[in-house]
Order: structure tokens, then sequence, then C-alpha cells
């Protein structure tokens, strides 16, 4: 079994019970070959508090997380073969091939990024295929 990867970050936000501030938490991660995301928060307001989670990161929370934690990029080793890593990209992306050829570039030039989360994934189904590929953070300049 493949070891848990994931993302956090805690912010403030509007209460949806009072509207006051309250404190919220939330994170992304990889898990059993899937992503899942979840997020809680407790008003000292109010006191009350909530949970809710799914699979597909809310654009908020994931913009959220690429400003505070910074992006991950996926890379792949220079053997690799694009009609293999595109048959991968389209399966996990769902994308068609006009669009995957747009990702292919990105990945080939290093700059396709993501959540460490959704990169590793990408990373481990690559691997899966028989491409050398790894996500890492983006270190800044």
């Amino acid at each position: 079994m493949e070891q848990a990867v994931f993302e956090s970050v805690e912010y403030t936000d509007g209460c949806q019970a009072c509207g006051g501030r309250a404190q919220w938490w939330g994170v992304q991660v990889l898990m059993n070959g899937r992503l899942r995301w979840d997020t809680e928060c407790s008003c000292p307001a109010c006191g009350s508090g909530m949970a809710v989670c799914g699979g597909e990161l809310p654009a908020g929370l994931r913009s959220r997380m690429l400003a505070e934690q910074g992006p991950a990029r996926l890379r792949v080793g220079p053997s690799a073969r694009n009609a293999v890593v595109m048959r991968v990209l389209r399966a996990e992306l769902g994308v068609g091939l006009g669009e995957v050829r747009a990702v292919l570039s990105g990945v080939l030039a290093g700059t396709h990024s993501g959540t460490l989360p959704e990169m590793e994934l990408l990373a481990r189904r690559l691997r899966a295929s028989g491409i050398d590929a790894v996500a890492e953070r983006v270190r800044p300049s």
C-alpha cells in the first residue's frame, strides 16, 4: 500500500449559521488511489460547527491550497513515450485529444502543475504504466 499524500490549509471565513467569523480547516488527500477532500469549521461566536467532504476539490479550496502551499509539478523521465503519457492523462483528466496535447506539452516542459495530491496521483498512474514520473513541490526562485 502506498503512502497517503495530503495538503491542508487553515483559514477564517464566514460562519454559515450566524455570519460571524469562523475558523476553517481544509484538506485534500490521495489515499488508496483516490483523491478526497474535507473541510471543517468551528465558529466561536455561535458555537456551531460543520464538516463537508467529497471527491473533486472545490475550486475555492483548491485556490487557497495553491496560494498557501504553492503548486507541485509533474515531471516525466526523458525516455517517456508520448502515446503512453497521453493515454494516462486522457483517462485521469477526462480530456479530449486536443486538450491532452496541450497538457502533454506542459508535462514534458515541466510546467504542468496542481496540488501535490493531484500531481502525485498522475505520477502514480504513469509509473503503473511504465513511465518514470515524479510529483515535486515547485521551489520559489
